[in-house]
């Protein structure tokens, strides 16, 4: 495995599971960002949180790291409609209104973590 897929493995890692764990810290931050047509946001919350540092530790051991890096496309993939609907003005986080151009700064890396997890799913 070359450098920087290497380091890109340890970011992927430590990003995913530091965001499973703020599903549990910080709920209602992420809880707010879901749009309101998708039931039970508790429980979508409470899933996500936990897939996101499933996959975090998957990716660690190389038998799980294939399985792991899909399984973040598809959450990436599946978090889209989330990030789309806040373009239409649902950016109320909490009590933080969050600027328009983080939201399309969030839109744009979207496509690169999703590239960046795929990476993973190639053999080294």
């Amino acid at each position: 495995m070359g450098k920087a897929k290497k380091i890109s493995l340890i970011l992927l890692i430590i990003g995913y599971i530091a965001a499973g764990i703020n599903h549990f810290r910080i709920p209602a931050f992420y809880i707010s960002i879901i749009p309101a047509y998708l039931p039970y946001p508790q429980i979508l919350n409470t899933l996500a949180g936990l897939f996101e540092i499933a996959f975090g530790l998957m990716l660690i051991f190389r038998p799980t790291r294939k399985i792991a890096a899909w399984g973040i496309v598809l959450m990436l993939i599946a978090f889209l409609p989330v990030h789309i609907d806040m373009l239409y003005g649902h950016t109320q986080v909490g009590a933080t209104q969050v600027k328009p151009v983080w939201v399309w700064m969030r839109l744009f890396f979207q496509p690169v973590l999703i590239l960046c997890a795929w990476w993973h799913t190639r053999s080294s």
